[in-house]
């Protein structure tokens, strides 16, 4: 004789996948991955302002055995890769940067031109300079990257707040690396100021929704960041 369990109520179906989604969602958040908003120039051209980034949180977690490594896409820090971290400064902030000197580099740049281990670094595919300036970040270093951390600079080199002047990024600082850009809005950078108050935040998802359409840089949808 077969036992039949009785049918769930369907509200308690909907409430029970909802709490499933949101356990699930609040996971990929905390470990998997987590989604930012580029608010300054520090990283032009390669992210605009305004840019809606997919952050790999994944990649960079330690491996809790051989067998979790062999299987799992964790690795270490490359030279190169784009970074959002804790502000050294103020924690409570995330910045994103490219990650230029690993633990035991020797950083210098001269007349803009970047040197690490004494080796000049190609890196004119992402940078940005203004070649009009002369400014004390022009030239920096050398300097030796200390163990656990790492030298961090903005591909807009003229107009980045980076290691040159707060220090090195420990790397318990570390939330993961730039994946993807998925939406990207253009407008006015005084504008994406997160909103206080609900009519704040009321106006202000009245004002993307207005524009999505005109100001949504479609070419940069799902941009691989490199």
């Amino acid at each position: 004789m077969s036992i039949q369990t009785a049918p769930k109520p369907v509200a308690r179906e909907y409430l029970e996948a909802l709490l499933i989604a949101v356990i699930f969602a609040t996971f990929a958040r905390t470990f998997v991955f987590q989604a930012f908003k580029i608010p300054s120039g520090s990283m032009e051209e390669n992210l605009l302002i305004g840019d809606h980034i997919l952050v790999n949180k994944f990649i960079f977690g330690p491996a809790s055995s051989r067998l979790a490594k062999a299987l799992l896409p964790f690795r270490s820090v490359r030279r190169g890769d784009v970074v959002v971290f804790r502000w050294p400064v103020d924690p409570s902030r995330d910045f994103i940067k490219r990650a230029i000197g690993l633990p035991g580099d020797v950083v210098r740049l001269v007349d803009k031109r970047l040197y690490v281990n004494g080796r000049r670094v190609a890196d004119d595919s992402y940078t940005l300079h203004d070649r009009s300036s002369s400014l004390s970040r022009d030239n920096f270093g050398p300097i030796r990257v200390p163990a656990d951390s790492y030298f961090c600079l903005g591909d807009n080199r003229d107009n980045s707040a980076d290691s040159r002047f707060w220090g090195m990024v420990p790397a318990s600082h570390l939330k993961g690396r730039a994946l993807m850009v998925y939406w990207s809005f253009d407008e006015d950078p005084g504008t994406l100021e997160e909103a206080a108050g609900m009519t704040a935040r009321l106006a202000r998802i009245a004002h993307v929704a207005a524009g999505f359409v005109s100001h949504t840089r479609w070419g940069r949808t799902l941009r691989i960041v490199r």
